[in-house]
């Protein structure tokens, strides 16, 4: 059975739904995978040496302080080479030019396209020009490099407090199911290693589709104010808006806190039916505070 498979086999065995992001989420391991693993490639392989600061500031500001925290990797790369890198003040006083992609970019912006290695090497077969074989075979030794530096590197970093204490109030009552646009294969062995892959009854990757995917797949199976998204980005709010099911916020910054209220606070509410669309809203309107649209160096202008 394949991966889609598994998500379309998805059966419940409760009354209630628990969708859990990872990265950022669960665990502490945004920071360290964008500032350690994807922030040195991308300087290495996109030629950012000359303006390497420049590119840390914005990699961190669109990663994790900003609209698109949470984003597939792929557009995270174009809206920094794009749009962040070239408005940066320390590339216009260098007079730097940033390198662009356009065969990449177009990828990107295809609807049609599956935003993963497995995608770039079937956008690679399809290239019909060299240039445009070269530009993809680049992003896709970046990517691979990516990951290879996750594995490395990211390791022994237990969840935030409080998650594995809700997970243990869970059982019995809802089904847990691991939403993110990390690879499976990641997902598996980082629950796993803190032993908390058995609380889960699916855990959904790339592989699988997008969250939107997973949560309306998944949510199908349960009356709607039964299904909560945990997530700390606002691609898991718009994917728990698009399933029509409840979203409680993993505010960046304030993680353990979050957590912390959800299992004291906003888990009795939800399974006693009282957690509420005004209740949501107040958390939603902190997390949106906390994650602005353009960047301080351009706020002001």
């Amino acid at each position: 059975m394949d991966y889609r498979e598994k998500l379309a086999a998805f059966r419940p065995q409760h009354d209630y739904l628990v969708c859990i992001d990872s990265d950022g989420c669960a665990f502490d391991t945004m920071g360290i995978k964008h500032r350690e693993c994807f922030t040195p490639w991308l300087i290495a392989y996109f030629g950012l040496q000359p303006v390497a600061q420049a590119a840390r500031e914005c990699k961190d500001f669109a990663d994790l302080f900003s609209k698109t925290r949470g984003a597939n990797r792929h557009v995270i790369i174009k809206r920094i080479l794009t749009e962040l890198l070239p408005s940066h003040p320390q590339v216009r006083s260098r007079r730097f030019t940033v390198p662009q992609f356009p065969h990449y970019f177009a990828w990107v912006d295809d609807p049609r396209s599956v935003l993963s290695n497995e995608g770039l090497r079937q956008a690679i077969a399809a290239a019909k020009t060299e240039e445009a074989r070269r530009e993809l075979e680049l992003v896709l030794a970046w990517s691979e490099r990516v990951n290879w530096a996750i594995a490395e590197i990211v390791r022994g970093i237990p969840p935030f407090p409080y998650v594995r204490e809700t997970l243990k109030a869970l059982q019995g009552q809802a089904d847990v199911v691991v939403v993110s646009a990390t690879p499976v294969e990641a997902l598996e062995r980082e629950w796993a290693e803190h032993d908390i892959a058995r609380y889960a009854a699916l855990i959904c990757g790339q592989e699988m589709g997008t969250k939107r995917e997973h949560i309306k797949t998944t949510a199908a199976h349960y009356r709607a104010d039964r299904v909560i998204m945990i997530g700390d980005a606002p691609g898991d709010l718009a994917a728990a808006r698009e399933g029509g099911v409840l979203f409680y916020p993993i505010v960046p910054g304030e993680e353990d806190a979050s957590w912390e209220r959800f299992y004291r606070e906003a888990l009795p509410r939800f399974l006693s039916g009282t957690y509420g669309r005004e209740y949501e809203r107040e958390l939603v309107t902190r997390f949106e505070r906390a994650l602005p649209e353009r960047p301080p160096w351009e706020v002001g202008k």
